[in-house]
């Protein structure tokens, strides 16, 4: 009777154990499943205050211009977040730094986020082989500080929104970049989270939009600069040279429309390519794109990087675009730089960056290295061509015709290059500037843009400007496209 009532007492025992063993193996199971596969989405997670004391609990790295200016900083706090990020020249940098919040990063902040976190293989490494310091590297921009002042100083008197590019033509070094309106990413890196919500949303709300990053995010009809585009393709083509004759008609009838092209006088209707692209006659330019057909057309706009994709410099740029499929009507406004192209400032730089390198785009970028505190350098850029635009030779033919001096006929001496103000550089005597714009005084809702190089004998600097919607305050493009290549060649 005893032996059978141990064993019926070791029954529930045995099943005690079992039940606990397998309590045991869903807890392990839960565990390893959460470490392996929802570790991320906890630290993603904005609740999760360990993830955000650790990221603010040791210095980012800061970002410097080219010339060694600080304009991204760490600071200490002495609260339960140890460190804050600061802009120096907040508003004035804020296209290029963008800013690191307690749940957003932007701009270089963000594409460099691993470098300047410290987070990077790279740095990891060698902080273990060095001193054990934690903390980030310093990023070093290709931005001349200078020419950012010009660019944004130029941007804010004038108080018309647009964007300012400024390339190296001859490495694709970003020299400037700046937007207005723009915002002060001080004010975005409070540690109170209603204040911060408010202020995000403030921004966002704005009608001036200014988080946007107009340089590289925003699109605009290219204008008269796209003359450049579609006088490439017409010498390419090897129908036409700059001193042969074109068609330039005062009224040209748009095929398959009841509507006509009117450019006024161009010469005696007859001038030479060179001429019609100083003068900016409309009628000549679309009859040559008529004339060219669609596919030479769209083939030289993608060799200048039109339709290219997406385009990293690290901060992602938005592809400038030509229209893949048009009519006859349409084509001939394309070649005028009408209907449905677009571009960014950004593109409107490489238009003249192209021809000032002899026809050979240097893919833009704008991280020169990045340096640990110790000073060895972890990561450091070299200059890559992007894209053959056209021969060496017809690059010099190009840049001839930016550099010459337009008549002042016709809307030619306002929207070709040859306007006396756009001709020199202040306070660089001797230095031309080879210039192609797309400005029309006075008339409503059409924006201003200008491309342009100096010297235009050795190219240094090639420049971008757009204008949105400028009015009578058309000169004000040139005269920062002016100001910039001044600050780029000092």
């Amino acid at each position: 009777m005893a032996g059978s009532r141990g064993r019926r007492r070791d029954v529930p025992l045995s099943r005690v154990a079992t039940l606990c063993a397998a309590m045991l193996f869903a807890l392990l199971a839960h565990i390893t499943l959460i470490q392996a596969f929802g570790s991320h989405a906890l630290n993603a997670d904005r609740r999760n205050e360990r993830t955000l004391i650790d990221r603010y609990g040791r210095p980012r790295g800061d970002i410097l211009t080219h010339d060694g200016t600080p304009i991204a900083t760490s600071l200490a706090t002495g609260g339960p977040y140890r460190y804050r990020r600061a802009y120096p020249r907040g508003e004035e940098y804020a296209a290029v730094t963008g800013h690191v919040s307690l749940h957003r990063t932007t701009g270089i902040e963000q594409a460099q986020d691993a470098v300047l976190s410290g987070d990077d293989a790279k740095v990891r490494v060698r902080s273990l082989v060095g001193d054990g310091a934690v903390g980030g590297a310093d990023v070093r921009l290709t931005i001349r500080d200078r020419v950012q002042r010009a660019a944004y100083q130029g941007l804010r008197t004038a108080g018309i929104p647009g964007a300012v590019v400024a390339l190296d033509p001859a490495t694709g070094a970003v020299l400037g970049l700046a937007t207005y309106p723009t915002y002060d990413p001080n004010a975005l890196t409070t540690f109170d989270r209603r204040l911060l919500a408010d202020t995000a949303r403030r921004l966002r709300q704005a009608p001036s939009q200014p988080l946007l990053n107009r340089a590289l995010n925003q699109l605009y009809p290219p204008g008269s600069t796209f003359k450049l585009v579609t006088a490439a393709a017409a010498l390419a083509s090897g129908e036409y040279t700059p001193a042969g004759p074109v068609h330039a008609p005062a009224r040209l009838r748009l095929p398959g429309a009841p509507a006509y092209l009117e450019t006024g006088r161009c010469g005696n209707g007859r001038p030479t390519l060179a001429y019609a692209f100083q003068a900016s006659c409309d009628t000549a330019f679309a009859a040559i794109g008529l004339q060219l057909g669609q596919d030479l057309l769209r083939d030289q706009a993608e060799a200048f990087g039109f339709n290219a994709g997406q385009l990293r410099i690290p901060l992602l740029a938005t592809p400038s675009r030509y229209p893949t499929v048009v009519d006859r009507t349409q084509m001939a406004l394309a070649a005028i730089g009408h209907h449905d192209s677009r571009v960014t400032p950004l593109m409107v730089a490489m238009l003249s960056a192209a021809v000032a390198n002899n026809g050979l785009l240097m893919r833009p970028y704008l991280v020169e290295e990045a340096r640990l505190p110790d000073g060895a350098v972890i990561n450091r850029a070299s200059p890559v061509p992007y894209r053959t635009v056209v021969p060496p030779l017809l690059a010099r033919y190009l840049a001839a015709m930016m550099t010459a001096a337009s008549p002042a006929s016709g809307k030619g001496s306002r929207a070709g290059t040859g306007m006396p103000e756009v001709g020199g550089v202040p306070g660089a005597p001797g230095v031309r500037m080879a210039a192609k714009t797309a400005a029309s005084e006075g008339v409503p809702g059409e924006n201003a843009v200008i491309t342009a190089f100096a010297p235009a004998e050795a190219p240094e600097v090639a420049v971008g400007v757009v204008l949105e919607r400028p009015g009578d305050r058309v000169d004000a493009v040139a005269a920062i496209a002016r100001a910039v290549i001044q600050a780029a060649l000092r």
